[in-house]
């Protein structure tokens, strides 16, 4: 997923009584190749030491488990054959994925390694996609091909890469503000990545987030922003092409690849916001969404309750506009 989300005044507080008013500590720092920024109002006896302590500690076991990127990971092991043993983790994962992918057609497909790595993405990434490779890696990608047994996991084929960055850093904040939850915080921001679950309405105040716009050059989180939006208890998501590309021959390939067509996407979709009950959900959706193109995201955001979209495209005339969910259209601030 892509950096796209900036938080904006998230603990801005305004006096409009003599009663005390609330006060929040944040916590910053570094994990999973992006940074992350919690936002955690105090309560009695907080220790803000011990609970970055614990942050850190659920960091690393995340980690350990689904960073394609650690060799020492189980999903490591798994793809490259060390190991068929899963994890507690990893099983979570993979059931939500596999239901998201149900959901969606197969539009969201954590099997899609291969292309991915084929295209110039991710570790060991191939330096050029070549169309003859096409057949043999579309036989490598699909949902139906690997299954949990047990503690275990079975693949169809030894060579199936499972890459499931297009989940994990949703599922990442779902993970730490569960950890704040037990630790008696009812009020949180918790962003990883550009991936956002909240929980609480900031005391009332509302926790403001600020969308980015999907513009080439705009490498800033918070620079040029789209829109801004309330989002009280939870998860936010956005997926777009602009910032993970590359360019051959004059022609630009983005990073989100099509699991049925083995392609990078090229459609009018530039980014999709989707908004969920929690953030593994909300990541997965918005891959799903941007790799579906406009129309299919507006089909999937009206056919599931439980989703709320901001699709921003370009129209035939190459101008920027904006899909809105009726959802969405409410938690918009508008500063004029």
């Amino acid at each position: 997923m892509n950096h796209l989300i900036a938080i904006f005044s998230a603990v801005a507080l305004t006096a409009i009584s003599c009663s005390p008013q609330p006060e929040y500590a944040e916590i910053n720092g570094l994990t999973q190749g992006t940074t992350y920024h919690i936002v955690v109002e105090k309560t009695p006896g907080l220790d803000l030491l011990a609970l970055r302590q614990d942050i850190e500690r659920l960091f690393t076991e995340i980690d350990n488990s689904l960073s394609i990127y650690n060799d020492s990971s189980v999903i490591s092991a798994i793809n490259s054959n060390r190991s068929s043993l899963t994890d507690t983790l990893f099983r979570e994962v993979f059931r939500a994925s596999a239901e998201i992918s149900e959901q969606s057609g197969g539009l969201f497909d954590i099997t899609i390694g291969p292309l991915v790595k084929s295209w110039g993405f991710g570790p060991d990434a191939m330096k050029r996609f070549n169309p003859s490779m096409l057949d043999s890696l579309l036989a490598l990608v699909g949902m139906e091909k690997v299954r949990v047994e047990g503690d275990s996991i079975i693949k169809a084929d030894p060579d199936m890469f499972i890459d499931v960055n297009a989940i994990a850093q949703g599922y990442t904040v779902d993970l730490v503000a569960d950890l704040l939850s037990r630790s008696g915080i009812s009020q949180c921001l918790v962003e990883v990545g550009g991936e956002i679950r909240t929980m609480g309405d900031n005391n009332g105040i509302g926790w403001r987030i600020g969308i980015d716009k999907p513009a080439d050059g705009n490498y800033t989180p918070g620079a040029d922003l789209q829109v801004k939006i309330r989002l009280d208890d939870l998860a936010l998501a956005t997926s777009g092409n602009y910032r993970k590309f590359f360019v051959d021959e004059g022609i630009k390939y983005s990073h989100t690849i099509d699991p049925r067509t083995g392609y990078p996407v090229r459609h009018t979709l530039l980014s999709a916001t989707i908004i969920a009950p929690t953030g593994a959900v909300a990541d997965a959706w918005a891959t799903a969404c941007l790799v579906g193109g406009k129309d299919e995201a507006i089909a999937f955001i009206e056919r599931y309750d439980f989703l709320e979209g901001y699709l921003v495209y370009s129209d035939e005339k190459g101008d920027m506009k904006s899909w809105v969910s009726e959802g969405i259209s409410k938690m918009i601030i508008d500063e004029k």
